[in-house]
């Protein structure tokens, strides 16, 4: 339960390489949330005088002030938002490399990951305490005129970031974009022995003629029902929700969300820490709620394992230097693996469910999520987590035998009503 004397906080401040940023935090959560690209390099549960992030921060982040010039750093970070990159970050309208789409030049995960985030203002809700920052965007291009407004917020007594990221498009046609968040975690909470887990129930690697070819284990183009089985391109099976060291690998699979779930989720327990990492949102049965047709449903849980398997920069020092790179990317998306909005409006749909969203012409759509990182206590989760259902203020997590409460609001219910509030 909540204590009445927890609060949340929420201030401006300058983080290294002199990117603004808003930070938030309360008792148990402190998160900077920065204005390029809504990137989230911090990501803290606070217990005492131990604060543990999980979230990756490059070791090839710049710390310098100076901007991306593609031709003085293009050579070593080859994009922009790999000069910028951490943590967590919206997707939007891309959801992959960058590529040029009918004469539209598209960056790598669209502008939301690249531009810069105008900040409005900040807040605290007057109903519950939550420290809110509301930040907009508009399209660098009018051959696709769209705008972005998303709200990130605190509620005291929980240890949940949430976000409401809304598209609109100003346009004479209907839109179709992909969309995700690309949550990516590192070193101190992720570590070999790991448990990764979703709510998928069928997954499948990416076809051949992506950027894995040449770093993955996988067995490429492959279906498989559990994270258990995923077969190897050397013949036998692995099981990829255990977290190993680095091996040399670089790796991508989709996982594709029940058409019958009310709540998305994924998650990542680290049972040394116990500590449990889980994304979670709207599931694809929500849709049929009133507000959902208005929403944006993620229908993928993606896993990004960057365990080694890139010699070339900037995941290493120099073109056949060893990867350096370290981390694992639980995302959740609506798009085709991360090949690209272009590829994704042409193949339509992964094992049964859509790759695109459509943002109707002159109309509004708003993802909702939830990102929650908090401890657990004894051995309850140490296992993973093979189940989450939701009760109206807590996320219930199942283990093999057990299960495991935490303090939540899985219907969004606050950050709804502080959108309704700001619009």
């Amino acid at each position: 339960m909540t204590n009445s004397d927890e609060k949340a906080m929420v201030s401006r401040v300058t983080g290294i390489g002199g990117r603004k940023a808003s930070f938030l935090e309360n008792a148990t959560l402190r998160m900077q949330i920065e204005d390029i690209g809504g990137m989230i390099p911090v990501f803290c549960n606070v217990q005492d005088r131990r604060q543990i992030n999980a979230h990756w921060v490059p070791w090839f982040r710049p710390n310098s002030e100076k901007p991306y010039k593609d031709a003085e750093d293009g050579h070593f970070w080859k994009s922009d938002i790999l000069y910028n990159i951490a943590g967590n970050f919206p997707c939007a309208p891309n959801f992959g490399p960058g590529h040029i789409m009918n004469g539209l030049t598209m960056p790598a995960h669209g502008w939301t990951a690249n531009l810069k985030w105008t900040y409005k203002k900040s807040g605290l809700d007057e109903g519950c305490g939550a420290a809110w920052v509301l930040t907009e965007m508009e399209s660098p291009d009018a051959a696709m005129p769209l705008s972005f407004k998303k709200i990130d917020a605190l509620v005291p007594g929980q240890s949940v970031h949430y976000s409401a990221l809304s598209i609109r498009n100003s346009g004479g046609g209907d839109t179709e974009i992909c969309c995700a968040f690309h949550n990516t975690l590192g070193p101190p909470f992720l570590e070999p022995g790991c448990f990764i887990s979703a709510a998928a129930d069928t997954w499948m690697t990416p076809p051949p003629g992506g950027e894995f070819d040449e770093t993955t284990r996988l067995a490429l183009g492959a279906e498989f029902p559990a994270l258990s089985k995923a077969p190897l391109s050397f013949g036998g099976k692995t099981d990829i929700s255990v977290v190993p060291s680095p091996i040399g690998y670089t790796d991508f699979a989709t996982g594709v969300i029940p058409r019958t779930a009310r709540l998305g989720w994924s998650a990542v327990v680290n049972p040394d820490l116990k500590l449990a990492y889980i994304s979670f949102f709207p599931g694809p049965a929500s849709i049929a709620d009133a507000a959902g047709e208005d929403e944006v449903i993620l229908y993928f849980n993606d896993l990004w394992m960057q365990y080694g398997g890139r010699p070339f920069t900037p995941w290493a020092p120099w073109d056949g230097g060893p990867d350096l790179t370290y981390c694992l990317g639980a995302e959740n998306s609506v798009g085709a693996w991360a090949y690209g909005l272009d590829y994704a409006r042409s193949l339509r749909r992964i094992l049964g469910s859509p790759t695109t969203v459509t943002i109707p012409a002159g109309g509004e759509k708003t993802l909702y999520y939830g990102c929650l990182f908090a401890p657990y206590e004894k051995k309850i989760l140490d296992s993973g987590i093979v189940g989450i259902d939701m009760e109206e203020s807590e996320l219930v997590c199942k283990s093999a035998t057990e299960f495991w409460k935490f303090d939540a609001d899985p219907g969004f219910g606050i950050i709804r009503r502080i959108r309704e509030g700001l619009r």
